[in-house]
C-alpha cells in the first residue's frame, strides 16, 4: 500500500511534465495519442512500480516508456506520414534505441508554455481551466469538478470544448509572442491558484500529494515572476498568497492525521520562513499600479500569520477586506468568508444576518460549505433545530472523510454526539 501511495505521488507530479513536453515535440493536435501515451506509461510503472522500487529518475522512466509508445503508435497509423513530414526533428530520431529526456529545467518551461497556450482567449475560460487542471496539473475529473463547482458531465463537455479547439489550431509552443503571453497571464495565474487551492483545501485524502501540487504551484509562478512578461504586481501577490497559506500546512492535521481547524491549530508549528517570504511578496506586489484580488486574499492571509492568537485577529480588518475583494472579484464565497469574519468580530447573530441576506446559486447549495457555515452559526445563535438539519446536510455532503470528521469534530462541541452515525 506504502508503494503504491508513492507510486500515485510520482504520477501527480510527473503527468503535467510528461504531456507539456511530448507536445512540444510533435504538435498539440496529436494531443490525444499524447495522452494515451502517457497513461500508457503509467499503467506500465503502475505494474512494474509495485512489483520492485521505483527508479531513481522516475520522469526520465517515464518519458522514455510514453515516447516508444507514441511512436508505436505513429508507426502504425494513418498519421506517420503526416509526423515525417511536418516533425523533422522527430522523424530524425524515430529509430534511436532511447530517446534524448529533457533536462528538469526544460520540462518545466515546456509546462509553462502548455499553459499559456491553453489559455486562449478563443477557448472559453470555464474550457481553458478545465482542460488545463486535467491535461496539464494531473487532476481527476471528479477533483476538478469539485474545485469548480460543476457536474462531472460538465467537466467532460468542456474539456472535449477546449481539446478540440486545440487539436485543430497550428501551435508552435516555441513561438509564443510576448504579447501573447501577457494577454493570457491572468488566465494562468488563475490556474496556478487554483492548482494551489486544491492543495491547501483538498478534496483528495492524501495530504502529501496535496502539499506537492502546492509547492509545485509555487515553484512555476516563481518562474513566471523571472520571466519578463511576468514580472508584475500580481505575480508577486500570488506567490505572497502562497507562501502564507503553505507557512501553516504542517499545522493543520494532528498527531493521528485529523485535520485541525484555524482556532485549534498550534501556531508555535506554523513556519516563520515562508511567512517571511509572504509577507517580502506581500510587500513587492505593493510597487505596482494594480490591486487584485491576490493582493487582497494576501493581506487577510497575513493578518492570520500576524495575529497573537485566534481571539486577537484584527477580524474588523478582514471583515473590511472581504468587503473590497467582492468588489475587485464578486464571488459568493467572498461573502459567506465575510459572514465568518462578522461573527468573530461582532457576533454569530450579525455573521448569520449576512447568510439570511444572500442569494445562493445552486452550486453552493450543493456544497458542503453553505451548510456548515450556516449550521456553526445558527448553533452559537440557539438556533438548534435549524443547525442540526444542515449540519446533517454537510457532513453528508463533505467529499472526503476527513473533512467529514472535521466537521463532526466542529459539531460536537455543540452537544451532537448523535452525529457520529451520519453516513
Amino acid at each position: 500500500m506504502k508503494q503504491y501511495a508513492q507510486v500515485e505521488h510520482v504520477f501527480r507530479h510527473e503527468y503535467g511534465f510528461l504531456v507539456a513536453s511530448l507536445l512540444r515535440r510533435v504538435g498539440v493536435h496529436h494531443i490525444d495519442a499524447v495522452e494515451d501515451a502517457v497513461q500508457h506509461a503509467m499503467m506500465q510503472a503502475l505494474d512494474f512500480w509495485c512489483r520492485g522500487d521505483i527508479p531513481d529518475t522516475p520522469s526520465a522512466w517515464l518519458y522514455q516508456v510514453a515516447y516508444h509508445q507514441l511512436l508505436s503508435e505513429f508507426r502504425i497509423s494513418h498519421r506517420r506520414k503526416e509526423i515525417l513530414s511536418e516533425q523533422v526533428d522527430f522523424a530524425n530520431d524515430v529509430f534511436a534505441e532511447q530517446p534524448e529526456v529533457p533536462l528538469p529545467g526544460e520540462m518545466g518551461d515546456s509546462l509553462l508554455r502548455m499553459l499559456f497556450v491553453a489559455c486562449n482567449h478563443d477557448i472559453p475560460v470555464e474550457s481553458q481551466l478545465v482542460f488545463t487542471l486535467k491535461s496539464l496539473c494531473g487532476f481527476s475529473v471528479k477533483e476538478t469538478a469539485l474545485r469548480l463547482f460543476i457536474t462531472t458531465a460538465n467537466v467532460y463537455k468542456r474539456f472535449s470544448r477546449a481539446r478540440e479547439y486545440l487539436k485543430n489550431q497550428p501551435i508552435d509552443l516555441d513561438n509564443l509572442t510576448n504579447s501573447d503571453m501577457a494577454t493570457r497571464l491572468p488566465m494562468v495565474h488563475s490556474v496556478l491558484y487554483l492548482v494551489f487551492t486544491e492543495g491547501h483545501l483538498s478534496s483528495h485524502t492524501d495530504m502529501v500529494i496535496r502539499k506537492d501540487l502546492c509547492e509545485e504551484a509555487i515553484r512555476l509562478v516563481v518562474l513566471i515572476s523571472q520571466s519578463t512578461v511576468g514580472d508584475v504586481s500580481e505575480t508577486y501577490a500570488l506567490l505572497a498568497l502562497m507562501y502564507l497559506h503553505l507557512s501553516r500546512m504542517n499545522a493543520r492535521q494532528d498527531d493521528s492525521g485529523a485535520l485541525l481547524l484555524l482556532e485549534q491549530q498550534d501556531r508555535s508549528q506554523w513556519n516563520k520562513q515562508f511567512i517571511a517570504m509572504g509577507l517580502g511578496y506581500l510587500e513587492r506586489s505593493a510597487q505596482g499600479q494594480t490591486l487584485s484580488r491576490y493582493h487582497v486574499e494576501a493581506s487577510i492571509v497575513a493578518e492570520h500569520c500576524l495575529a497573537p492568537s485566534f481571539k486577537k485577529t484584527r477580524w474588523d480588518k478582514i471583515v473590511a477586506s472581504y468587503g473590497l475583494l467582492e468588489r475587485i472579484a464578486p464571488s459568493i464565497l467572498h461573502q459567506l468568508n465575510r459572514a465568518i469574519a462578522m461573527a468573530e468580530w461582532q457576533g454569530p447573530n450579525a455573521g448569520l444576518d449576512i447568510l439570511q441576506s444572500m442569494d445562493i446559486p445552486i452550486w453552493l447549495n450543493r456544497s458542503y460549505h453553505w451548510n456548515a457555515v450556516l449550521a456553526d452559526l445558527q448553533y452559537r445563535c440557539g438556533k438548534t433545530t435549524l443547525a442540526k438539519k444542515n449540519a446533517k446536510q454537510a457532513i453528508q455532503k463533505a467529499p472526503t472523510d476527513n473533512i467529514k470528521d472535521l466537521l463532526r469534530n466542529r459539531f460536537e462541541k455543540y452537544s451532537l454526539s448523535t452525529l457520529r452515525n451520519i453516513d
